[in-house]
């Protein structure tokens, strides 16, 4: 972006990607939220377009890109009606590769990326765990070494598009805690087959297209070739890819709080009730112009932690902020936009309820307002540590 603005590329990005979603229209995302059938044909035109492989490396066949063309194109695509279910079904592929990208050898670069840019690969990221949470250093999942691999066994929760993918991005320990200088060192990270790990979907509140799944995993071998970077810093490199899953759940919560704005507005123009169009009581109109401030302000904040991500900055306060505003914003707006709709908000036709079912997901993933609030906290303004 120059400024406030955006660039012809990106300009040009926002537009082509716009385009591309115009032809999957409310009935189709409608349907894929009632029937849980995953959006193949949405997918397979986003792969087709090349566009999976936008923040990829040139040299894998990726556009080269930076995490801001990522998040307009991901933004747009949740503003343009798909919501999370059509993000969440794209999200993966376009930063969930990078520790494949910065710490994988060039063999595993040259085999792996451009399958998945192409859509003939599809993975999954297996990280949460039941018993752990959001405390990544108490994963139970273990790779025990063999003469020319691993052996994983354990479990892992929240995996989305697991009964889809081939392959699997998974954190285990290969190192005991109890033998480790800091609970965070010890841990690997593998990028394997997945097709003999269990995966049991999870019947969840919105989003049904796109499942997430309880994986089970028992003696799972995991050939020495498929580590990620070195033995025991799997940790280290999950967090290389913390900031910007943040910045793109944040820009995709305002795509769907704006679209769901959109549609309020128009409702509040048309519908008249006691001889003068809803739009004009105060009622109705100020929690929607307070939801489009709130939404440009998130939206500020998660293009400049975008910004500093792409010059090699720290973003870590920007964008963990980012995702916490733009997580309360696109909620506020999809909840404004159930409310001014009135008893019509409460009907499938109208969208707007399937908006707001999925606005929870990111005020929950891929982690908690109070964890972000805790950083903050402690990073930024230097308080103690709280937990």
């Amino acid at each position: 972006m120059s400024g406030f603005w955006l660039t012809e590329e990106q300009e040009a990005i926002r537009e082509g990607v716009a385009k591309l979603c115009a032809g999957f229209d409310d009935e189709y995302w409608r349907r894929t939220d009632e029937t849980g059938i995953f959006p193949e044909e949405f997918v397979a035109a986003i792969a087709e377009g090349g566009w999976l492989g936008v923040a990829m490396p040139e040299s894998v066949g990726g556009a080269g890109l930076g995490l801001t063309e990522a998040a307009i194109m991901m933004q747009t695509v949740a503003q343009s009606g798909a919501g999370f279910s059509g993000a969440s079904a794209i999200h993966l592929n376009i930063f969930g590769p990078m520790p494949i990208v910065k710490f994988g050898t060039d063999e595993q670069r040259q085999k792996h990326l451009p399958r998945l840019i192409s859509g003939e690969d599809k993975m999954c990221f297996a990280v949460t765990e039941p018993n752990s949470g959001l405390d990544t250093s108490s994963l139970e999942t273990r790779a025990e070494r063999t003469n020319d691999g691993y052996v994983l066994n354990g479990r892992k929760i929240w995996t989305t598009g697991a009964q889809r993918a081939n392959k699997i991005l998974i954190i285990a320990r290969t190192t005991p805690k109890d033998q480790c200088a800091k609970p965070t060192q010890g841990l690997s990270l593998f990028y394997t087959d997945r097709e003999k790990i269990e995966a049991k979907p999870i019947p969840k509140m919105g989003r049904k297209a796109v499942e997430c799944n309880m994986l089970f995993i028992e003696d799972l071998f995991v050939p020495a070739d498929d580590l990620v970077g070195e033995e025991g810093k799997g940790f280290s490199y999950l967090l290389h890819g913390l900031n910007p899953e943040r910045v793109l759940f944040a820009v995709e919560a305002i795509g769907l709080g704006r679209a769901a704005l959109a549609k309020a507005t128009t409702y509040a123009k048309e519908r008249v009730v006691f001889g003068r169009p809803i739009g004009q009581n105060q009622g109705v109109a100020h929690p929607l112009a307070k939801s489009w401030a709130e939404l440009e302000a998130a939206n500020l904040l998660a293009f400049k932690a975008a910004a500093l991500y792409d010059r090699g900055q720290d973003c870590g306060a920007e964008a963990n902020a980012a995702k916490y505003l733009g997580a309360e914003a696109g909620f506020t707006a999809c909840e404004a936009s159930v409310l001014a709709h009135g008893g019509m908000g409460y009907a499938k036709e109208y969208d707007v309820e399937r908006y707001f079912r999925e606005a929870m997901i990111a005020r929950i993933a891929p982690i908690s307002r109070e964890m972000i609030l805790n950083f903050i906290a402690e990073r930024v303004l230097g308080l103690p540590k709280s937990y």
